[in-house]
């Protein structure tokens, strides 16, 4: 859930790029996946944080680690975060290359997303796993 001194961060058009928290003296960008997109900065490096990630990072390949076997190539499908009183989530997908046919797997996760979302690094699960 998003903390009440949390305060929301949206673009011009008004899209919600994450949020700018406190930190002693300091404020902290957090992403919409809620993991910390700076470290303690001023105000306005914390909103340039935030700015200059935009929203395209939401759009990468995505890697799940499993407790077992390679980690699972996925896009993110839905990132909601809590509201106060209310828990948030993170649902993702096996990757479908594009494919309109292709077997796809959802998985719920909590939110803030955990560690075992990750970006993918480069050399990584490259090909579709089903051909």
């Amino acid at each position: 859930m998003i903390p009440a001194d949390w305060t929301a961060h949206r673009r011009d058009d008004g899209e919600l790029l994450g949020w700018i928290r406190p930190e002693g003296e300091h404020w902290v960008a957090v992403d919409l996946l809620g993991r910390e997109a700076s470290g303690p900065v001023d105000w306005l490096d914390a909103e340039e944080a935030l700015e200059s990630a935009g929203l395209s990072w939401l759009a990468e390949i995505w890697m799940l680690e499993q407790d077992a076997g390679e980690p699972l190539r996925v896009k993110l499908v839905e990132v909601t975060p809590g509201r106060v009183g209310e828990a948030g989530h993170v649902v993702v997908q096996t990757d479908d290359f594009g494919a309109i046919d292709a077997p796809v797997e959802r998985f719920e996760l909590p939110w803030p997303a955990p560690a075992a979302l990750r970006l993918r690094r480069p050399g990584e699960s490259t090909t579709a796993p089903w051909g």
